[in-house]
């Protein structure tokens, strides 16, 4: 007799509020995807999305540049907020081309962004892989307790098996909850938030719900600011019902608010102004 493995993500869509997030997600996301634009153009909508999730990501790293200034640059090695715009950039750029590797080996993706992050910014031999005992980590935004090299393997592991395995929780539940593991462990030296969100984005993809990646959640999370991100985050930690709910809540916001600017992009090119 066969048994099925438990799904245990699939509970996490059944806490209070977080069914709402996922039917007002996916309702907005069919709204943008049914726009007129889209059926000719979507290939500057996805351009523009990308463009502006990467600068979303990069503000809540510290480099809160305007958009057109990322639009305009063209060398961002010069200083410490022009590297963090670049990799940003980098990493949304690499994002579709890893979804096949994704669900067989998400450690061989999570090494490669790393690896697309750093670009050269970091000793080679802490490139690409997580971190072992005693090395520091830069990721100012987040102070909760770092975990231990030893407990970051075993979650990572876990979490692999898990993305592997499938899960039937909404693509927005397994986003979020990929996002937030990420954060928590902090598996590399640097560059984890902005890795973090770039796996976001990929589970968004590869799960069907933002095939052309149009809905860059980036964008709301810096629209939503770094306390707000900080705060909900908190709930992850927690690992209580309300602290899961809350931090999947405000993933599913960002996602929306990526929505809006995509449909404002939208509008605009109909309207022939950009």
């Amino acid at each position: 007799m066969s048994t099925t493995a438990p799904d245990p993500l699939a509970a996490l869509a059944d806490l209070p509020g977080v069914t709402d997030s996922v039917d007002s997600v996916r309702k907005a996301v069919d709204r943008v995807y049914g726009h007129r634009v889209m059926r000719r153009r979507s290939n500057e909508v996805t351009a523009e999305a990308a463009l502006r999730g990467a600068r979303g990501s990069a503000a809540l790293s510290g480099a809160d540049w305007d958009l057109e200034e990322v639009r305009r640059r063209t060398d961002f090695s010069a200083d410490a907020e022009g590297r963090i715009v670049g990799a940003a950039l980098r990493l949304t750029a690499e994002a579709g081309q890893l979804l096949s590797i994704w669900r067989q080996s998400p450690q061989r993706v999570l090494a490669r962004l790393h690896l697309v992050a750093a670009g050269g910014a970091a000793p080679d031999d802490a490139v690409g892989r997580p971190r072992v005992a005693g090395e520091p980590v830069d990721e100012p935004l987040v102070e909760a307790p770092l975990p231990g090299a030893d407990e970051v393997a075993g979650r990572l592991e876990g979490l692999s098996r898990l993305i592997v395995a499938g899960s039937s929780a909404p693509a927005l539940v397994v986003s979020a909850i990929v996002h937030g593991e990420l954060l928590a462990l902090r598996p590399f030296g640097s560059h984890n938030g902005l890795v973090a969100r770039t796996a976001e984005r990929i589970v968004l993809i590869g799960s069907g719900l933002d095939p052309k990646s149009i809905c860059p959640a980036e964008v709301g999370h810096g629209e939503q600011g770094r306390a707000a991100y900080v705060a909900a985050f908190d709930g992850y930690l927690s690992g209580t019902p309300e602290g899961m709910a809350a931090w999947i809540a405000h993933c599913g916001r960002s996602v929306e608010l990526g929505v809006r600017e995509s449909t404002a992009v939208c509008e605009a090119l109909q309207r022939g102004a950009a």
